[in-house]
């Protein structure tokens, strides 16, 4: 299995003051919001080593994530995870919802007295949606697998997942009937046996194709 290093931050960090590394998560679920972690990675944390365990989310079994989410957040020196609802992914579509929820995340790690435009941000993916959406003075690099292979990436991806699967079993205990403490919003079969038989919730997102959506698991 590829673990993540600091390698390509360190090499960044010769230019930049900052690294914010952005992954989202909840971008093909059926329901609940889509939400991008955000996580700084200064000089000095950039020659400590990469906290045990620490993977993309996808690769770390559910029952570990707390643990290695709780060693990520006290790796980096800062951490923040910007949410888009449901509502506003009916409105301006998934895209646009990301960089809501990204600068979101960001405008958070301003407050926390952190300048994002010292820094490189390196966001999961190869397209980047966090300038239109209205950082256009940030340096954004989108990076293909980041999440596998840098640990900035992969703190954010861990952050923010634990986050949004908490946030999703919170709402299960509302709406129980379509299991989102087990699918956490996500196309499996129990889930789209749910809506056919509760009808979509106010969490669904209802411009979305949802009957004919793939099963994931």
């Amino acid at each position: 299995m590829i673990e993540p290093t600091l390698t390509l931050e360190r090499r960044a960090l010769k230019q930049h003051a900052i690294i914010i590394a952005c992954d989202e998560v909840g971008r093909g679920a059926l329901a609940g919001p889509v939400a991008v972690g955000a996580a700084v990675i200064d000089p000095a944390r950039s020659r400590k080593r990469v906290p045990a365990g620490l993977r993309d989310s996808k690769l770390v079994p559910e029952a570990r994530r707390p643990e290695v989410a709780a060693r990520a957040a006290a790796f980096v020196q800062h951490s923040a995870v910007g949410w888009a609802s449901s509502v506003e992914i009916d409105e301006i579509g998934i895209i646009r919802a990301l960089g809501l929820a990204a600068v979101r995340a960001i405008a958070d790690l301003r407050a926390h007295g952190v300048v994002p435009e010292e820094a490189l941000v390196i966001l999961d993916g190869n397209h980047d949606y966090i300038t239109p959406a209205g950082e256009p003075g940030l340096t954004v690099t989108p990076i293909v697998k980041a999440d596998r292979d840098c640990a900035s990436a992969a703190a954010a991806s861990v952050i923010a997942k634990v986050a949004r699967d908490t946030l999703m079993a919170g709402l299960h205990d509302d709406l129980p009937a379509y299991g989102w403490a087990r699918n956490k919003g996500y196309a499996s079969v129990d889930h789209r046996d749910a809506i056919s038989t509760h009808g979509m919730s106010v969490h669904h997102r209802h411009s979305w194709a949802i009957a004919a959506a793939p099963t994931l698991f």
